[in-house]
């Protein structure tokens, strides 16, 4: 397996941005002084989905040209103008955009899967720019004196003009987007699944182009994912109640056996994604992962895979593994599940969340436990909820047993107690932070292999 350069390895470096943060603080601490009615969201946001304001935001807009060095020294820089705007963007933490002009009129946009959910959510019988099955909305959800509160949906278009979609197009996307939701996801063999996959994709793009294509793939997968998972089912009926749907979401984590790990990073590079740093999480645990990001979706992967240490350097992602006598945590969870990409869907979505807000909320609502949190620092928090417990079809079971994979013991486990199957994961991110914890992972890795799961174990 050829080796990766040092650069290549280290060119991911994500680092807090805690200059960034204050600027961006400072912005929406000037709209909500201005915008009552953005004040009374923010709440209700934090009261009712343990969400901040902070973490919906696609844009803000302000007239306080004064404040453009500040933004370049923090690491802002030019991406466009708009309108007489110009669009600051910052390539290495998660800021929303700020666009800037001596002439604009101040404002904040928050991100909604449907504007029309967030409109009626809140009665509000506003104009809405963009067709009803368009890949761009927009509506001026509230005016308050000298600032405006904009919804923006987006379905793979990160600009901000408008879009004349032909109408048998915007069709012919719903139907991509049915066929996603309804594809066959258990085949004999590998080969025949991943055809298949290809060809929806294939067909999709032609009709709609690669990006709107991402935007329906993965909406489809938040869709199975949900229906196979009580704790997020619970917390997206609590954003809906806002308006909001799931455009919180910070990743997707798909589990992936060692022989097709590099036929479902195609999948993806295929949508358009492309990787950015590789994970591990250390000799103990055994596991490691790709990451990727769509630039015009802003969806990110992290897909997991068992991993050998001398495996590390490599191009792991593009490469076929040998197949190993052992299964580690993310083997033996698809041979008793499949893999996220077919039958078992993701392992689970990770949203942006008032940490600890979600957790207690989730506890007195509806008895939803969290787990210990795996990553606890000022610039991220990271923990699963407690299991989404799935029974196991007996062959798989009986394969293993004949394998030598499991024992006879955790063989009755599983088919008396089933094991763990998904998670939602509480995140919440501070100063811009864009990485992942590489370094406390190992304890979460072990406490969610299904060796160790009782009926009462808690895990991923």
């Amino acid at each position: 397996m050829a080796s990766a350069s040092v650069d290549e390895l280290q060119m991911f470096q994500w680092k807090p941005c805690p200059e960034g943060q204050r600027l961006v603080d400072l912005l929406i601490s000037d709209h909500l002084e201005q915008a009552p009615k953005s004040r009374q969201l923010a709440s209700a946001m934090a009261d009712q989905t343990g969400t901040r304001f902070l973490d919906w935001i696609d844009h803000l807009v302000t007239d306080r040209t004064g404040l453009i060095p500040d933004l370049e020294g923090a690491g802002f820089t030019p991406a466009g103008d708009h309108e007489g705007m110009r669009i600051f963007a910052h390539r290495e933490a998660i800021f929303p955009r700020i666009l800037v002009g001596s002439e604009a009129a101040r404002g904040a946009a928050l991100k909604v899967e449907s504007v029309a959910d967030f409109l009626a959510a809140h009665t509000l019988p506003v104009e809405v720019e963009g067709r009803p099955l368009g890949q761009f909305r927009r509506a001026r959800a509230w005016s308050d004196r000298d600032t405006a509160l904009w919804v923006i949906e987006r379905h793979g278009h990160p600009g901000f003009e408008h879009l004349e979609t032909d109408p048998n197009v915007e069709v012919a996307a719903q139907l991509h987007l049915e066929a996603f939701r309804t594809r066959n996801r258990d085949y004999p063999t590998d080969e025949e699944a991943f055809a298949a996959i290809h060809a929806g994709i294939d067909s999709a793009i032609a009709a709609v182009g690669r990006d709107w294509t991402a935007d329906l793939w993965f909406a489809a997968e938040r869709d199975y994912w949900m229906r196979r998972n009580r704790a997020a089912r619970l917390q997206k009926a609590r954003q809906d109640t806002l308006g909001l749907g799931w455009a919180n979401h910070d990743h997707h984590t798909y589990r992936c056996r060692r022989a097709t790990f590099h036929l479902v990073i195609g999948v993806f590079e295929k949508l358009g994604c492309t990787c950015r740093e590789r994970f591990y999480a250390g000799a103990e645990a055994g596991w490691g992962a790709q990451i990727l990001e769509h630039p015009a979706t802003g969806i990110v992967i992290f897909a997991d895979v068992d991993l050998e240490p001398s495996e590390v350097t490599g191009d792991f992602s593009h490469q076929e593994f040998p197949e190993l006598g052992d299964l580690g945590t993310v083997g033996l969870w698809c041979e008793l599940h499949n893999e996220s990409i077919l039958e078992a869907g993701m392992h689970h979505l990770e949203c942006q969340f008032d940490f600890d807000a979600l957790r207690s909320q989730l506890q007195a609502e509806a008895g939803i436990a969290m787990m210990k949190p795996f990553t606890d620092f000022d610039h991220l928090r990271q923990q699963f909820t407690e299991g989404e417990r799935w029974a196991v079809a007996p062959e798989r079971i009986e394969r293993l047993l004949q394998r030598g994979q499991i024992t006879e013991e955790q063989a009755e486990q599983f088919r008396t107690e089933g094991t763990i199957g998904s998670h939602l994961e509480n995140l919440e991110r501070n100063d811009g932070f864009k990485g992942f914890n590489q370094t406390g992972i190992n304890e979460i890795i072990l406490a969610t292999d299904p060796r160790r799961q009782g009926a009462t174990a808690t895990g991923a």
